[in-house]
């Protein structure tokens, strides 16, 4: 039997304060656990940084918590750097989780206006904010405090980390690139659903 990941929603938490730059964040809301995690990162917002933070959230914590899991179910927003129509955003997934973990992904991005009643932005980004309310994030890791110290008493738990990494803007995939990605649209509203699979036989 396959064990697979519900409702895990992956999406960008833009961080602002007059004395610290904009820091992209990547968060990831677990609904059956109903734990949080959230990465910053200090370079660019970029589908390579969002789904680097999917396959590290995986590797720490996924794996452990699903160990019989063979497929994640991912909802994102229509737009952005994780959107449907991004290129790099797929090729990513392919790339970062689907071939080396050799887990099976579906996407399903909200319509555009619908993304505000996701679970993550109630659930979890709107619990992070109140923590921080009124406080102004000079650095990195007052924010990263701040994250990790949000509960609720549902019993919400969120983890924070770094990452460091430099990310380039601008990737573009070409279209023998994309032919190459081991992706199938769904029937209904295939541009806005799809699932990719593990490439086999990987050299």
């Amino acid at each position: 039997t396959l064990e697979v990941i519900e409702n895990i929603r992956m999406d960008f938490y833009p961080l602002r304060s007059r004395s610290m730059r904009k820091a992209p964040g990547s968060g990831i809301y677990d609904t059956q656990a109903n734990r949080g995690s959230v990465f910053l990162g200090t370079s660019h917002d970029t589908p390579a940084f969002a789904v680097d933070a999917i396959a590290q959230w995986w590797l720490q914590e996924g794996c452990q918590r699903y160990p019989t899991a063979s497929e994640l179910f991912i909802l994102a927003d229509g737009g952005g750097s994780n959107g449907s129509r991004c290129r790099a955003w797929k090729k990513a997934l392919q790339d970062t989780i689907c071939t080396p973990l050799g887990l099976k992904v579906t996407v399903s991005h909200y319509p555009p206006g619908t993304s505000k009643w996701n679970p993550i932005e109630h659930r979890l980004f709107s619990q992070i904010s109140r923590n921080w309310a009124g406080e102004p994030l000079t650095d990195i890791d007052k924010a990263l405090n701040f994250i990790r110290t949000t509960t609720t008493k549902t019993g919400l738990v969120v983890t924070a980390q770094l990452i460091a990494e430099n990310y380039d803007k601008g990737t573009r995939i070409t279209d023998p690139e994309m032919l190459q990605l081991n992706l199938v649209p769904h029937d209904t509203l295939g541009r806005w659903n799809y699932t990719l699979h593990p490439k086999q036989n990987v050299n």
